[in-house]
């Protein structure tokens, strides 16, 4: 988010809080770390399931969030859909216990608070009044209504779902993949004259891999049946699918390293270079998040149009750039999905385990001009 957006009250914080996390959150708590008076982006997290103890639920929120270089000083907002409960000795805001132990982490980790506020179906509040007071909702300005903010009206799991793709297309698409799988089985001898001449021209495609890869995110736009199947039969090898994704991330030089890399640890065991390895566990220099996100368009339809069997690898490819973005509920949507399909699918236990373990990539953590 490089936007500059100014606040004036509490109402006003609200309702650039959407813009600053790029949807509205929804059964969530989002923490905005500030440097000064400047927010930088936001952090969401889940409510606390009622088996989590807060203690360990506050330390790795403020944790993660305090990784942020150069803040010093935080901002609090919990969206529910539950009510406040009212008693005779005033009205009692939900989360209550949770904000507080939140606050007091961030306090000892010695951040200021900015602000600690509550919104839920019926008003806001905040948790710093004595006699909390509901406000009405339309004091609050909407993210999407600010010039230069994109739509931000979705919740947090808003265009997780993969794209609809019509029963012929996916026929299409896993007849191309079987094909032309049957044409590079030949590995080089005779091929049957009764082959589709379609699948012998996909398997050229793949004499140039790197180009290829990088074919397919500079025209994205409805590939054709056999370059998704193509792309689909490459994806289900893991050196291939790894130094695609590497490319992808990058640039067209990185992914012939990449691939050149993979091709040697197949051949003669030679360790893959530590700075492509990095990358994969969220560690080194930040990927292009432009290419990502091409990529990921072009992952998540091929996702919808493979065969079931064929989809674990670009559902976890979509988890892992998901994760990359910081969108780490779109990435354990993609891993769930790869779970009922092959639970043992290295890659995506992989990034399960980063995930659970609340790992995100170290340049999440880095504003703009300091990775400048």
């Amino acid at each position: 988010m490089n936007t500059v957006l100014r606040a004036t009250d509490s109402a006003d914080f609200l309702g650039l809080v959407p813009a600053l996390a790029g949807f509205t959150p929804r059964q969530s708590i989002v923490l905005v770390p500030f440097q000064r008076s400047r927010a930088h982006g936001a952090m969401r997290v889940d409510l606390p399931r009622d088996d989590v103890e807060l203690g360990d639920y506050a330390d790795t929120a403020i944790g993660l969030v305090s990784r942020v270089s150069g803040m010093d000083a935080v901002a609090a907002v919990v969206y529910t859909d539950d009510l406040p409960l009212h008693t005779p000795d005033g009205m009692i805001l939900p989360q209550t216990v949770a904000m507080e132990e939140l606050l007091a982490v961030a306090v000892d980790t010695g951040l200021h608070i900015v602000d600690a506020l509550c919104v839920m179906p019926c008003g806001w509040s905040s948790y710093f009044d004595d006699d909390p007071e509901l406000n009405p909702l339309d004091e609050i300005e909407r993210g999407s209504e600010i010039p230069g903010v994109p739509d931000v009206s979705g919740d947090q799991d808003a265009g997780v779902e993969l794209p609809v793709v019509g029963l012929a297309e996916k026929e299409r698409v896993g007849r191309a993949l079987r094909e032309l799988s049957e044409v590079l089985a030949h590995d080089g001898g005779h091929h049957d004259e009764r082959e589709n001449p379609q699948a012998l021209a996909a398997a050229l495609l793949l004499d140039d891999l790197p180009m290829f890869f990088e074919t397919v995110i500079a025209r994205p736009d409805e590939l054709p049946p056999f370059v998704t199947g193509a792309l689909l039969w490459c994806l289900e090898r893991p050196a291939l699918r790894d130094a695609a994704l590497l490319q992808w991330a990058t640039d067209l030089p990185t992914g012939i390293r990449a691939f050149d890399a993979q091709l040697a640890f197949s051949t003669t065991g030679r360790v893959v270079p530590d700075d492509l390895g990095q990358m994969f566990i969220g560690q080194g220099e930040a990927p292009d998040a432009e290419r990502l996100m091409v990529a990921l368009d072009v992952l998540r339809r091929a996702a919808a149009s493979a065969p079931r069997a064929s989809r674990s690898a670009p559902l976890t490819l979509a988890a892992w750039i998901s994760w990359a973005l910081g969108r780490a509920t779109h990435a354990q949507h993609y891993l769930n999905a790869v779970g009922e399909i092959d639970p043992d699918y290295s890659l995506a236990r992989l990034l399960c385990t980063l995930i659970d373990a609340a790992v995100l990539p170290e340049w999440t953590f880095r504003r703009r001009h300091d990775a400048e």
